[in-house]
């Protein structure tokens, strides 16, 4: 045991995971720079109504839906590099599409199709930074490589406020957004993966080369706390203005969720380098709980804030975990499925939560939906509990 100890560590920043990990931050600050000024723009540009800046705006979650289980088989099947550098160029020359856009038609076309592009690239470079990965750090490279996404998701959406509030120009945006997406497609297209050989062609295709079945409880449990959190990040804009009186402050509300996700990752990374990914899902599925509960009831800002740390220290640690799961429960030759697996499964629960969640708000009120929330996410976590755990330690093949 003490010579296994003196043995050194392998390079987890090594500088194909650096290239992966940059060229995923800008897949999200590009696209999440877009997100919360797309309303104003549509209804501004093309005086488009509510109900028609909802329909235009969930087109690209449709199709980022349906593409991810398709780029899971991709990715598995065929040359990771070309499907990547592939997809992450549609993904970029898409953002030039929102500035030739001249009328709420094409904005539309446009929208929706970038959804595709976005889902494969998503899907293809977490696979690739898990190729990067020396297998001894996987688990905590994979909780760093969240942090990509949650520092992107947490600076984007200030950057284009405060670039909107100086200039008031959306074409400024676009650009910004397409010269950054460029940029990750630099980082990306230099970086070196390792060979993988290729799926033999006489194998037959069956449903868990689209859909990896072993994780299926773990899939489950997924959709409940995505749930939950698309209720959540959905009205909350809403809820704070109209019952709290808060105006300015959902901001500061997803800063706090950040800063939650980013302290939690750290940690937990540390924990996952030792093995303990059980221990940090069932520690982040709690916390998050308590999150959830906190904010449906305390309807005040106390709870607002408080619940946004809460419920970000909980996903932190628990998303990295579930998705080392994924990876744990699949073949060297289902990385892709595995990441779909786990990404379809949030798409499915965010889409439920926000049609469940207006339903509730309509016809019963914002407590009501946020209610709903944590019931749904208490009910993910017995799932996980009473199931799941075990499935996972039973069925994991690393």
């Amino acid at each position: 045991m003490k010579e296994s100890n003196n043995i050194p560590k392998e390079k987890l920043w090594n500088g194909n995971y650096v290239k992966i990990w940059l060229a995923n931050f800008m897949i999200f600050f590009s696209f999440m720079l877009l997100t919360p000024l797309l309303p104003t723009y549509l209804s501004e540009t093309f005086h488009a109504d509510k109900d028609t800046i909802g329909m235009v705006l969930s087109g690209y979650t449709i199709t980022a839906l349906v593409i991810r289980s398709l780029s899971g088989y991709m990715v598995d099947s065929f040359p990771r590099r070309i499907v990547l550098v592939a997809s992450y160029a549609l993904f970029c020359l898409f953002f030039a599409g929102y500035i030739i856009a001249g009328s709420l038609l094409l904005f539309t076309i446009v929208r929706t199709l970038h959804g595709a592009p976005f889902g494969a690239t998503t899907v293809s470079n977490s696979t690739v930074a898990i190729d990067v990965l020396p297998s001894s750090r996987r688990a905590e490279g994979i909780g760093y490589y969240g942090l990509s996404n949650n520092i992107a998701t947490a600076i984007s959406p200030t950057v284009a406020l405060l670039i909107y509030g100086m200039y008031g120009d959306f074409n400024t945006l676009f650009w910004l957004a397409f010269i950054t997406s460029a940029i990750g497609l630099a980082f990306t297209a230099s970086a070196k993966l390792p060979h993988r050989p290729p799926i033999k062609k006489q194998e037959r295709l069956s449903l868990d080369r689209f859909i990896l079945l072993k994780g299926w409880s773990q899939g489950l449990s997924i959709i409940c706390f995505a749930f939950s959190y698309g209720i959540l990040a959905t009205y909350i804009a809403i809820y704070g203005k109209e019952e709290l009186g808060i105006t300015s402050g959902t901001g500061l509300f997803f800063a706090l969720l950040a800063i939650g996700l980013i302290c939690s990752r750290l940690i937990g990374s540390r924990t996952l380098r030792k093995g303990k990914i059980v221990q940090n899902a069932s520690a982040g599925i709690i916390i998050a709980m308590l999150g959830y509960l906190m904010f449906a009831a305390l309807h005040n800002k106390v709870g607002y804030y408080g619940a946004a740390l809460v419920i970000g220290l909980g996903n932190g640690h628990m998303f990295p975990a579930f998705q080392t799961m994924f990876i744990n429960l699949a073949t060297n030759k289902q990385r892709g499925t595995a990441n779909s697996t786990m990404l379809v499964s949030w798409d499915i629960g965010i889409g439920l939560g926000i049609l469940a969640g207006g339903i509730a708000a309509e016809h019963f009120g914002y407590g009501a939906a946020f209610w709903s929330a944590w019931v749904v996410n208490v009910a993910g976590m017995l799932a996980f509990f009473a199931y799941g755990r075990r499935a996972y330690l039973k069925g994991k093949l690393r």
